[in-house]
């Protein structure tokens, strides 16, 4: 299989209001060290990864060169400013990239900090091959598909319901132009009332591509409650003695 150049975009403009603090959760600490520093260092210290693009708020972009700086993050090719939704912010990365072809993109959400090398592996072989994944794991409980009164509508096969996690993993030639038409029809895809929520949904929608399904970690959690940073304090323990 042809080698291609890898490029991360971590995304990492979030407020994260459901964590109830006044600092942004991608850098509220896990033993002693940021949530975002975590994926930062697996892409600095991954083969498959040639660039980084770090998305952030507005205000934050100097803080971020620090952290990068810090970590010796000697990928990082650029610090963006995100955008007023997810999509604006993806958008804003894939325009800092180096060379918009030959090149497998790797979309991360900067507050899953337990992402691997073995998931990076497989996401990226299978962009290789069919030029668009995600990353997921099968879910453990059974699921309920309620109406609008609250009653339950459906209940689906479990074995077919996965949750999705990220990185969600693009040839260049795909994401790329998916994205720019995104932009172009923005406006009147609001006027529809579609809502688009993750990449994968770009790319379903804009060019009517699905994407493949790779096994990630039950530990690629993603930071978004109190709650969940006690558990990625235990899960770091494993984790960052690896690092140092």
């Amino acid at each position: 299989m042809e080698r291609k150049k890898g490029t991360a975009i971590v995304l990492a403009a979030g407020q994260g209001k459901r964590m109830g603090t006044k600092k942004p959760k991608q850098y509220l600490e896990i033993q002693g060290k940021p949530v975002l520093w975590y994926s930062l260092d697996v892409f600095q210290r991954s083969e498959l990864i040639q660039e980084i693009i770090l998305v952030t708020g507005a205000g934050e972009i100097d803080f971020c060169r620090e952290l990068a700086r810090s970590a010796h993050i000697d990928k990082l090719r650029a610090v963006v400013a995100g955008g007023a939704e997810r999509y604006h912010s993806v958008w804003n990365g894939l325009q800092a990239m180096e060379s918009e072809r030959e090149c497998i993109v790797f979309i991360h959400d900067g507050v899953r900090p337990f992402i691997t090398e073995e998931i990076l592996r497989r996401a990226y072989d299978e962009a290789c091959r069919s030029g668009a994944c995600e990353v997921g794991m099968p879910v453990k409980d059974t699921i309920r598909i309620l109406d609008e009164n609250g009653r339950v509508s459906a209940t689906p096969k479990r074995s077919l319901v996965w949750q999705i996690q990220t990185p969600q993993v693009f040839a260049s030639e795909l994401i790329v132009p998916a994205y720019r038409e995104l932009i172009a029809q923005e406006q009147e895809l609001l006027s529809q009332g579609v809502q688009i929520t993750d990449d994968v949904m770009v790319v379903e929608q804009m060019c009517g591509r699905s994407a493949r399904m790779v096994q990630g970690s039950y530990e690629n959690i993603k930071i978004t409650t109190p709650e969940d940073l006690k558990i990625a304090e235990v899960l770091a323990l494993d984790t960052i003695p690896l690092f140092c």
